[in-house]
């Protein structure tokens, strides 16, 4: 079958990224860009560009710990350390009407709450506590303005419509 790459996917989603080894049996320590619904077991990811089903799964406060399929020893997992576990889109299960996945939104259009256009989403950047929108605007001298991707801070999120609202009173520009 050959080395995979994520270019190889037709819409590659990052569904996880390995942390480090946990104990000597070759399980791995995973964080999630999110509530981490796929990683569990039979759920077959590129890792490393290799497909490998993931044979258990278990959420800690730290992330997740995986076992996945081949990696049986302390060594190979530790070496799969920064690897990405990657899905295409169309394996993903689909949203639940009011669910959407964090990266959907950059490229969205943000508004403030008064429906003036901020600008838009350019990147959504992780952190411990949660996600952080990176908006830019399209002025010559482009602001940036970093909001957390909380319910108070972005009280609407709308990808269907293409827009976001957020409460720029919370937040102050870069």
């Amino acid at each position: 079958m050959g080395e995979l790459r994520s270019s190889d996917l037709a819409d590659p989603v990052v569904i996880g990224v390995i942390s480090a080894p946990h104990g000597v049996r070759g399980t791995v320590r995973v964080r999630p860009p999110g509530l981490g619904r796929h990683l569990r077991r039979g759920v077959e990811p590129v890792v490393d560009g290799e497909r490998r089903r993931i044979l258990a799964s278990r959420q800690t406060p730290k992330g997740f710990l995986v076992d996945l399929e081949g990696i049986g020893d302390r060594d190979l997992a530790a070496s799969l350390r920064g690897s990405e576990l990657i899905l295409d889109r169309g394996e993903l299960d689909a949203p639940d009407e009011e669910e959407f996945y964090v990266g959907d939104l950059v490229g969205l259009e943000v508004y403030d709450e008064g429906g003036t256009r901020i600008g838009s989403v350019a990147d959504v950047l992780e952190t411990p506590a949660h996600e952080i929108l990176l908006i830019r605007d399209d002025e010559a001298e482009p602001a940036e303005h970093y909001v957390p991707f909380t319910h108070e801070h972005v009280p609407t999120v709308d990808p269907g419509g293409g827009r976001v609202v957020v409460d720029l009173s919370k937040v102050t520009p870069e």
